[in-house]
C-alpha cells in the first residue's frame, strides 16, 4: 500500500506517494518527513531533475534517496531465473570516506524497514574482485566516485550495466563541479543520458553561491540554442523554484496521478522564451527544479583570543597548542581541520606530545594507507575517539553525531569551506554547530574574523563554474571509444548537452578528436599517439585493446605527484628487510632530500629513513622531536575573493578593530602610526631600506597565486626600468620585492611612476614574454598531457617515475611549441595556467580596481604591517643554531618596526 502525502495548508501542493512502511518507520521514531523531503520526492515522482539546497543536518541525504527507496520498495522481487537487473541509482561522492559513511547511514533505515535493497560502494579502495563482481551482479544502489563512473562508461557492457538506471544523486554538488573533475563528471552524465534518455539527476548541497549554475549542470542543455557567453550572469526562469523555511511546507510545481507515469525528460524542460531585438526567439538554458530550505540553527563560531603572543608570521599555530588541547579535553569529540597534510602531521604530533591524559587522538588524511583511514573512521563511528586531526578528507557530508566541536587550525581561505567544515559539529539542523578558529599569524586573525562574520550572515563564496577543459574532453573521447565505436556527430551533440561544454565549437571538437586519433599534426608520424581510428562505416574505435587497458589505468583528472610507499623495516636493516606494513605514501621530491638516518613525521609517528628501493621508502621507528615534516604539492587552498575583500574592509575601518584581539588591534594602530592603512579600494605600496637592500611591499590581498604572477611581472618591469630587482616573495595577503637600487628614490623622483608600473598592460606582452621563458607552462603541460592520455604514467611492467614523465612531457612540449604552437594541448595548457597557477582574471580585476588609487608611503624603516612578509624572505626550515639566528632576526625586525626595545614589547 502507498499513501499520498501533501501539506493540508495548501490544496495545490504536489502529491507525493510514500509507501506505508516509510510512514510507519517515521512514526515509530516520533518523526515525520520534513517538508523539503516530501517536495523533493514529489518533484522526482513527477519526472523532473532537482537541486536541493539545505543547511547541514536537514536530512539532505535521506531526501536525495527517497525517490529511489520508495520506488524500490514497490518493485516486485526478482523471480528465480529472471535476468539480473542493472543498477537502479548511482550516488556520486567527492570523497571515498563519504561514500562509506553514506552506506553506513543509508543501510540503517533500509534494514529497519526490511527493504529488499542492496547498497554497495565502488571506489579506488574497493578490491578488484569486488568491482568485477559488481559489473556482473550490480547492486540496486551503487555509491561511487567520478573516476569510477568514467571507468564504468568505458566498458563494452556499459549499456547493459546502466540500462535500468533511474536516478543519479550528486552529493556535495558544489565541490564536484568547480574543477576538471567536474568537467569529466558532466561528460559522464551526458553519456548516461544518452544511454538512458529518461534519467533524472538529483543534486544535494549545503553551500552554493550561484544555484542556477548547478541547476543547468544537472540537466541536458539545448544543443540547438546558442549558449550564453562564459561568465555572463545566469538567466533564471520564473518557474520551477521551490523555496520554503523549514519546517513549514511550501507550494510545489505540479501534481501527478496515482499511476506516476514517467515520460523521458525533454532536453528543453524548464525553458522560457523571449524575443531578441532582431526578433529571434531567445531561450533560457534548461534548468533543474530548485528546492531551498531556509532556517537551521545559527552556528556558534569564535576566533581564539589566545593568552599567548600571536606570531607575526608562520603557519603552524604552535603557540596555541595548549589551548587547543584544553578544548579537546572539555568536549566529547573534537574534529580538528587543517588545510594541508603537512600541517595535519605537525598538529597531531604536537597534540600527542602534550597528551598527558592519554586521550585517544587520531590522524586522517589522503596520503595514509586505506587500512589506517578505515580504522579511524570505524573508531569515529563507535565514538571511541576524543579528537581527530583531518584535512579535506573529512570535511564533506560526514555525519558522526558525537562530534560536538570543530577547531579550524589556520585560516579557512573561504566562507563556504568554513561553513562546510563547521557543519561536521552537531550534525543536526536544529542544534547549533560549534567551532573555534585558530589563526596561525596576525594576518590570519583578520581573515578568521572575516570568515566568522561571513558565517554569521550566511555568505557563500564557492568558485564559479569554468568552461569545459579540452584535455578532459580528449580523455572522455578516448573513454567513449574504449566502450564502443562512436559517431562523431552523435558524440558532439552529446558533449554539447553537458553544461561546461555547451558553447563548444564544432571545429574545436573535431580538433580534439583528431588529437586523440593522431596526436596532432606535429606528432601524427608517431604510431604510439594513434589511439583511435575511423572505420569504413565512419565510426571511431580504439586502435588496439592495450589502448583501453592504458586508459583504465590512467583515468581521472587528479594528477598525483610522484610518491613512494612508506614501509616499516627493522632499524638498520635497510631495503633488504621486507615484509613490514605500509603506512601510506610520501612524495618522491621530499624523500630525495633525505639521507640515511634522517627522521621525519608521517602517520603520526617519528620515523627514521632507512633507504629507498624501487617504489618503496623503508623506515623504522625513531625517538626524537626534531623531525622534518613532509611537504606535499598542491596542498594549499586559494584565498577567496570574498574574504580578501572583507579583510581589506576591516583594515580600512578602525571601528571593526574592537572585535579583534587587543594585540592584533594594537598592531594595526602601530601601522597607522608609523605608516598608513589603505582604504578599501586602494593599493598601499611601501618602500624602505633594510640591511644592504631596498624593499617595496604592496598589499593587494588577492591570494598567493595572483601575487606570485604579479611579482614575476613586476620584477621583469623593474629590470627593464634599471631598478635592479633581486627577487620577490608572496603570501595570500602581501607581495614583497627587493632590489639593489633605491626603489623609494626612483618613485619619489618620478623616474618610475607607480601607475605605469602597475598598469594593466602587463597582462599583455609582458605576460606572454614571461610565459615563453617560464617553467610554469611546462609544468602545466605535463598535467594536461597526462589527463588527455598523451602520456600515461601507469602501465603493467612499464611504470614511469616522476622524472621520466617530466622528461617525456618536456620533450613533447618543446616539439609542439616549435612545430605546432596552436596545438589543442597547448591551447588547454594556456587556459589552465591563466585560470589556475596564474589567476590572471583575478589579477586583472585588481589592476583595474586600483587604477589611479595607488598610495605610496616612502619609509626610513620597515613598517609593522611589512614584518610578516620580511620574515618570509629566504625562509627555510633550519634546525639548531641557525634556527636561533632566524629567531633573533625576527626579534630585530619587530623591534625596528615598532620602535620598542625587546623588554617593552609585551603587548606585541
Amino acid at each position: 500500500m502507498t499513501r499520498q502525502l501533501k501539506p493540508k495548508a495548501d490544496p495545490e501542493t504536489t502529491v507525493a506517494i510514500l509507501p506505508d512502511q516509510f510512514i510507519k518507520w517515521f512514526a515509530e521514531r516520533g518523526w515525520s518527513p520534513r517538508a523539503h523531503q516530501i517536495e523533493l520526492l514529489a518533484t522526482a515522482q513527477a519526472g523532473k531533475s532537482v537541486l536541493l539546497i539545505a543547511p547541514t543536518g536537514a536530512g539532505k541525504t535521506l531526501a536525495g534517496f527517497m525517490p529511489t527507496l520508495t520506488e524500490l520498495a514497490e518493485r516486485p522481487r526478482r523471480r528465480p531465473g529472471e535476468a539480473r537487473r542493472g543498477v537502479h541509482t548511482l550516488y556520486i561522492s567527492p570523497l571515498k570516506a563519504l561514500a562509506v559513511d553514506i552506506q553506513r547511514n543509508l543501510g540503517k533505515p533500509v534494514d529497519e524497514m526490511g527493504l529488499a535493497v542492496t547498497i554497495e560502494t565502488r571506489t579506488g579502495d574497493t578490491p578488484a574482485h569486488k568491482r568485477q563482481r559488481q559489473k556482473l551482479a550490480p547492486p540496486d544502489i551503487l555509491l561511487t566516485t567520478p573516476e569510477q563512473l568514467a571507468l564504468l562508461i568505458a566498458t563494452s557492457d556499459a549499456k547493459r550495466f546502466f540500462e535500468d538506471l533511474r536516478y543519479v544523486v550528486f552529493d556535495e554538488l558544489h565541490s564536484l563541479v568547480t574543477s576538471k573533475r567536474g568537467h569529466l563528471l558532466a561528460l559522464g552524465l551526458a553519456r548516461l543520458r544518452a544511454i538512458v534518455p529518461g534519467l533524472q539527476a538529483i543534486g544535494l548541497s549545503a553551500t552554493v553561491a550561484e544555484p542556477d549554475e548547478l541547476r543547468r549542470w544537472l540537466v541536458a542543455q539545448d544543443v540547438t540554442a546558442a549558449s550564453p557567453p562564459s561568465g555572463l550572469p545566469a538567466i533564471s526562469p520564473s518557474r520551477g523554484e521551490i523555496t520554503h523555511s523549514a519546517p513549514a511546507a511550501s507550494a510545489s510545481t505540479s501534481a501527478i496521478g496515482e499511476g506516476r507515469k514517467r515520460q523521458p525528460i525533454s532536453p528543453l524542460e524548464g525553458e522560457m522564451s523571449g524575443r531578441t531585438e532582431g526578433g529571434d526567439v531567445a531561450r533560457a538554458p534548461p534548468m533543474a527544479e530548485l528546492i531551498t530550505v531556509a532556517g537551521g540553527a545559527k552556528p556558534d563560531v569564535s576566533v581564539l583570543d589566545s593568552r599567548e603572543r600571536v606570531p607575526w608570521q608562520g603557519h603552524s599555530s604552535r603557540y596555541a597548542i595548549p589551548e587547543i588541547y584544553e578544548q579537546v579535553k572539555a568536549h566529547k569529540t573534537t574534529l580538528l581541520f587543517v588545510n594541508t597534510r603537512s600541517q595535519a602531521e605537525l598538529l597531531f604530533q604536537e597534540l600527542w606530545r602534550i597528551n598527558e591524559d592519554s586521550l585517544p587522538i587520531a590522524l586522517h588524511h589522503g596520503s595514509l594507507d586505506v587500512g589506517q583511514r578505515r580504522r579511524v573512521e570505524k573508531a569515529m563511528e563507535t565514538n571511541s575517539l576524543r579528537a581527530i586531526v583531518a584535512t579535506s578528507t573529512l570535511d564533506l557530508g560526514i555525519d558522526w553525531g558525537d562530534v560536538d566541536l570543530v577547531i579550524h587550525v589556520g585560516a579557512p581561505k573561504g566562507a563556504s569551506r568554513l561553513a562546510q567544515r563547521i557543519g561536521r559539529s552537531n550534525h543536526r539542523m536544529d542544534e547549533p554547530s560549534r567551532a573555534i578558529l585558530v589563526p596561525a599569524n596576525r594576518f590570519e586573525v583578520l581573515e578568521c574574523r572575516a570568515a566568522l562574520e561571513a558565517s554569521t550572515v550566511g555568505a557563500q563564496d564557492t568558485p564559479p563554474l569554468l568552461e569545459g577543459a579540452l584535455d578532459v574532453l580528449a580523455q572522455h573521447v578516448l573513454g567513449v571509444a574504449c566502450g564502443a565505436p562512436f559517431d562523431a556527430d552523435d558524440l558532439y551533440r552529446e558533449v554539447l548537452s553537458a553544461a561546461p561544454y555547451a558553447g563548444l565549437a564544432r571545429e574545436t571538437f573535431d580538433r580534439v578528436v583528431d588529437f586523440v586519433a593522431t596526436g596532432g599534426y606535429a606528432l601524427k608520424s608517431y604510431e604510439r599517439y594513434a589511439r583511435i581510428r575511423k572505420t569504413k562505416e565512419g565510426f571511431w574505435r580504439v586502435t588496439h585493446p592495450r589502448i583501453a587497458q592504458q586508459y583504465r589505468l590512467n583515468v581521472g583528472t587528479i594528477i598525483e605527484v610522484p610518491a613512494l610507499n612508506v614501509r616499516y623495516v627493522r632499524q638498520g636493516k635497510g631495503p633488504v628487510a621486507r615484509g613490514g606494513p605500509v603506512l601510506g605514501k610520501i612524495e618522491e621530491a621530499f624523500l630525495e632530500t633525505l639521507v640515511y638516518g634522517d627522521t621525519f613525521l608521517f602517520a603520526g609517528k617519528v620515523l627514521r629513513f632507512e633507504g629507498i628501493r624501487e617504489n618503496e621508502c623503508f623506515v623504522s621507528n625513531a625517538p626524537g622531536k626534531d623531525a622534518k615534516v613532509p611537504y606535499y604539492g598542491g596542498g594549499k587552498f586559494p584565498l577567496s575573493t570574498y574574504l580578501a575583500d572583507q579583510v581589506r574592509g576591516m583594515l580600512a575601518d578602525p571601528r571593526r578593530w574592537k572585535a579583534l584581539p587587543e594585540q592584533v588591534a594594537d598592531w594595526l594602530r602601530l601601522q597607522a602610526e608609523y605608516s598608513i592603512l589603505p582604504k578599501r579600494g586602494e593599493l598601499l605600496v611601501e618602500t624602505f631600506p633594510y640591511g644592504d637592500r631596498f624593499y617595496m611591499v604592496a598589499y593587494p590581498f588577492e591570494g598567493r597565486l595572483a601575487h606570485q604572477t604579479l611579482g614575476m611581472l613586476l620584477t621583469r618591469r623593474l629590470e627593464r626600468m634599471r631598478a635592479k630587482p633581486l627577487g620577490f616573495v608572496a603570501t595570500d595577503y602581501v607581495l614583497g620585492v627587493w632590489a639593489v637600487g633605491d626603489l623609494g628614490a626612483l618613485f619619489r623622483s618620478g623616474r618610475i611612476r607607480l601607475g605605469q608600473l602597475f598598469d594593466e598592460d602587463m597582462l599583455g606582452d609582458d605576460l606572454d614574454a614571461w610565459l615563453a621563458d617560464s617553467w610554469m607552462l611546462k609544468r602545466t603541460f605535463r598535467a594536461c598531457a597526462q589527463i588527455s592520455g598523451l602520456i600515461e604514467k601507469r602501465f603493467p611492467g612499464q611504470e614511469k617515475s616522476g622524472r621520466q614523465v617530466t622528461v617525456s612531457a618536456d620533450l613533447i612540449y618543446d616539439v609542439l611549441r616549435t612545430h605546432e604552437p596552436d596545438h589543442i594541448l597547448l591551447q588547454a595548457t594556456r587556459a589552465d595556467a591563466a585560470a589556475g597557477l596564474l589567476d590572471v582574471r583575478r589579477l586583472a580585476d585588481m589592476l583595474s580596481r586600483i587604477k589611479g588609487r595607488i598610495v605610496h608611503k616612502d619609509l626610513d624603516r620597515i613598517s609593522p604591517l611589512a614584518v610578516p612578509i620580511m620574515l618570509e624572505v629566504g625562509r627555510e626550515r633550519v634546525d639548531g643554531e641557525a634556527g636561533d639566528a632566524l629567531l633573533s632576526e625576527a626579534e630585530e625586525l619587530i623591534a625596528q618596526a615598532t620602535g620598542r626595545p625587546n623588554g617593552t614589547r609585551d603587548r606585541q
